[in-house]
This record gives structure tokens, C-alpha cells and sequence, in this order.
């Protein structure tokens, strides 16, 4: 069954993958090779990462197209490969998910902005996030996923672009920071006034991912789910950064991130994976946690 909203129903809960740049790494990606080009170079890796996640229980998987727009991948030379690097990250994951799994082909930030930050206009995103979003299409992904969004411009840029130009479900997720005053995006965008925005605008599905530990992520669904009726994404790291010898680490293993599902899903959170730092294992540990606590429920 590839309608997410079937699945969620009957499971009530769903689990998503977990990080993505973290396993390439441990397959060789070099610091500053954009991974989204191991769709055409090394795609048996890529499909390894996402059957890793499939075999780990997830219900839904990503796929390496997170860097794909026309704009990002013009800053590494590769803005002509664009339609068939997206194309194929869509297909490898459709090809590891089968049946077993739903596949939310990833839309990440173009790394430029608005004005008066930037000079990127509304329709020049508009434009490109269209033209990423129809060769992932098609490539048979099931939905979308724009996430680790910062300016909600942006990310409501990207929203339409999908929704005029694919009829895929499309999931909204920003990234958050603990502030003295509570959680905001770099923009200054709180959780609630995020959802919020994210529902008027069309969004399927709105949420988190990314900038905190699953902690923070239990006290931003519950602002969440305060303003807004949608289902709620969340995607916390594998606890908080730390700066080891010059490399960013996450310590927390897979057993103290699935302790805490519970609350997270108490918060509100109706999809739960990970981001950095998180690994198959951790997912597993998810949807184990995830079936005791329904079981008892």
C-alpha cells in the first residue's frame, strides 16, 4: 500500500529513516563531494543506505536528492546533471523501499535567500524547485519531503512549486534552535507561526528535523501541536553536536533515543526518524519501542 495515509492510519505511528551524509561518510564520501552525484557514480551505495533503513523497519525512506535543486547544484558544476541526478535518487530508493516501504524524495534548501538577506526572487525558487521536484516525480517517489528549512519564504516557495507541478503528498519540516525565548528558525520563525503558516499554504504534512536532540524535539511538537490539525514530522539528531577534534560527533545511541519516543509521540509527533548522527540501528530501536508502546496502548 503506497497511500501514507493508509499506513499511518493502520499503524498510527510511523517510523522514518534515519541520516543520510553520516552513512556516506562511513562509505567514503570525501568532505566537500556533494553526495547527491553517487546517484550517477556510486549508486549501489546509495541503494545500500536505503535498504539499510528498509531492513531496519522504516516505513518511510528519503532519498539523495537533499542538495538536487538547479541552484545548489550549480555551485559544484553539476546544474546539467540536475533532472537525472534526481531522477535516479528517486528510482534507487523506490527500488530499496518495494512494498515495504513509502519513499519522501528529500528537498533541501538551496543554500541562497530572499531579500533583503539575498537576491534570489520567489520565482527564480519557485522555478527550480519545480524543475527538481518533477524528475523526482518522475522517478516514482510516493511524496516529498522539504525539509531543514530555516526561511519560511523559502520553504513556501518550494511547497508550491511541488503542488503545481506534481500531485505527490508533500511534508513541510523546518529546523529549530533552543533561544533564550524558546525555539525559533534562524529567521526568527517560531514553532507554532511555522505550522501554522505551513497548513494555509497546503502543506500535507508539517514538522521538525535537524538542530535538536529528541529532548528539544518532544517541547517543539508540543508547540506544534498546539497551532496546527496536520500530522506532525519530526526528525531530531542523535542527541546534540559536539565538537571532537575538529569533527562534529552525536553521542546519543539508539537505546536512549528510542526511551524517549514515548513522549515525543505524546507531544503529538504521528512520523518519527532521525537526522545527524543517527543510524539503522537507531531506527530499529524506534520501531521496537514504537510496537511495545502501542501493543500496551
Amino acid at each position: 500500500m503506497r497511500n501514507w495515509k493508509v499506513r499511518l492510519d493502520q499503524k498510527k505511528v510511523l517510523i522514518a529513516d534515519g541520516g543520510w551524509g553520516t552513512e556516506f561518510m562511513k562509505r567514503g564520501l570525501k568532505p566537500g563531494e556533494p553526495p547527491e552525484i553517487w546517484n550517477l557514480q556510486r549508486p549501489e551505495e546509495v541503494r545500500a543506505v536505503a535498504l539499510s533503513y528498509v531492513e531496519a523497519g522504516a516505513e518511510i525512506i528519503l532519498t539523495n536528492t537533499f542538495g538536487g535543486s538547479p541552484i545548489k547544484l550549480a555551485k559544484m558544476g553539476l546544474e546539467g546533471k540536475m533532472e537525472e541526478i534526481n531522477r535516479r535518487g528517486s528510482e534507487i530508493s523506490r527500488q530499496a523501499a518495494g512494498d515495504r516501504a513509502l519513499v519522501f524524495a528529500s528537498i533541501g534548501p538551496t543554500g541562497g535567500f530572499l531579500p533583503p538577506l539575498g537576491t534570489l526572487g520567489e520565482a527564480d525558487l519557485i522555478r527550480a524547485f519545480a524543475a527538481q521536484a518533477r524528475a523526482i516525480a518522475a522517478g516514482g517517489a510516493d511524496g516529498i519531503v522539504i525539509e531543514t528549512m530555516m526561511d519560511l519564504g523559502e520553504a513556501k516557495a518550494a511547497l508550491r512549486a511541488v503542488k503545481d507541478h506534481t500531485s505527490l503528498p508533500v511534508a513541510v519540516t523546518m529546523t529549530f534552535e533552543k533561544k533564550a525565548r524558546g525555539y525559533f528558525t534562524m529567521m526568527g520563525l517560531a514553532p507554532d507561526r511555522a505550522v501554522s503558516a505551513l497548513q494555509q499554504a497546503g502543506a500535507d504534512i508539517v514538522g521538525a528535523n535537524c538542530g535538536a536532540g529528541i529532548d528539544q524535539m518532544v517541547e517543539v511538537a508540543r508547540e506544534m501541536r498546539r497551532a496546527t490539525s496536520l500530522p506532525i514530522w519530526c526528525k531530531p539528531n542523535a542527541g546534540l553536536p559536539e565538537l571532537v577534534n575538529g569533527l562534529t560527533v552525536y553521542r546519543e545511541p539508539p537505546e536512549a533515543m528510542a526511551s524517549k519516543l514515548k513522549d515525543l509521540m505524546e507531544a503529538g509527533a504521528r512520523i518519527v526518524g532521525g537526522c545527524c548522527g543517527t543510524s539503522p540501528a537507531h531506527i530499529r530501536a524506534l520501531v521496537q519501542a514504537r510496537d511495545k508502546f502501542l501493543a500496551r496502548s
